[in-house]
């Protein structure tokens, strides 16, 4: 985990979980999580680490936007179906005002948390239910923001849509190193299943779209 520079622009992700209080074993929750955190962490790594902070939520802080929006869907693949998560992501600056307890402000985090207020009233609304990532930036004026959030309202429409045999196979093929073949023998079905799957739930769209989000800098 390298230290940014003071000043320097970074992406931030703050993130809860949905629904949290009608969850009926929430230290069964939590380790769930944390668990998740962890493995996104090896996967994407962060500036300062990804970690639960106070009660149901949990913050990272990336040098590129596009880690930042991996990381976040990364952390719901590894939670549903049992549990979702929300997660805003913020552009802008942090400041660390206690490195050894962890304590960061900064315009980014100010952005991080409109997002996650926006992505929690847009849920509420039957046509955007399924929202559950949104990008702010901090002054206003980051020209990819509407587009990325766009992206981010049909990409999870189709992960909120799909079955927990769709949801296995999305997650198994965020690892580059995993197939589709791979994929059949652990399902037990044929390769050509999984292949029909992938193409008519939208697994494939998710992983496109994915892999453009991830690229931004």
């Amino acid at each position: 985990m390298a230290e940014m520079k003071p000043g320097a622009s970074v992406s931030v992700l703050i993130g809860d979980i949905v629904a949290s209080r009608r969850a009926g074993d929430r230290r069964a929750v939590h380790d769930a999580v944390a668990a998740a955190l962890a493995t996104v962490e090896a996967a994407v790594p962060s500036v300062r680490g990804l970690r639960v902070t106070v009660g149901d939520e949990f913050q990272g802080a990336y040098r590129s936007l596009g880690e930042a929006l991996d990381a976040a869907l990364r952390v719901r693949l590894e939670l549903l179906p049992d549990v979702d998560v929300r997660v805003g992501v913020g552009v802008g600056t942090v400041t660390l005002l206690d490195a050894e307890r962890g304590i960061e402000d900064g315009s980014a985090w100010w952005a991080a948390r409109d997002a996650i207020d926006a992505v929690e009233a847009a849920a509420d609304r039957a046509p955007t239910r399924l929202l559950r990532t949104g990008l702010r930036d901090a002054d206003g004026r980051d020209p990819r923001v509407d587009a990325v959030n766009a992206a981010l309202l049909c990409r999870d429409h189709l992960v909120g849509s799909l079955s927990e045999r769709s949801l296995r196979l999305l997650r198994g093929l965020m690892d580059p190193d995993t197939t589709q073949a791979d994929l059949a023998a652990r399902e037990g079905v044929s390769a050509s299943a999984v292949s029909q799957r992938v193409r008519s739930d939208g697994v494939g769209a998710v992983l496109a779209a994915h892999e453009l989000l991830r690229g931004l800098a």
